[in-house]
């Protein structure tokens, strides 16, 4: 027996067209006052710090961000900083 799911439409607004452009493996967070928009992989999710900035989002913004997109709570030289650190992992 064969399940058929529901088509996934996408929504028709620029900034979802911005969305689109994450290659597989990766995740776009948006960084600091300006929302600056990093491309990360996704092996990030497993490292205790890269943790440490996804509960200072939820902590501040919860589970229902007004604009719809992952946001980190620090600044983007603070997150730079970080992603090099785990990059050298």
């Amino acid at each position: 027996m064969a399940f058929r799911l529901p088509s996934i439409r996408r929504a028709t607004s620029i900034s979802s067209s911005k969305r689109t452009n994450v290659p597989k493996g990766y995740l776009a967070v948006y960084v600091g006052d300006n929302l600056r928009r990093f491309v990360i992989p996704i092996s990030y999710l497993n490292q205790p710090l890269f943790q440490e900035l996804l509960n200072q989002a939820e902590e501040e913004f919860g589970y229902d961000h007004p604009n719809g997109h992952l946001t980190i709570p620090c600044s983007e030289d603070e997150f730079q900083n970080i992603s090099s650190r785990l990059n050298g992992l």
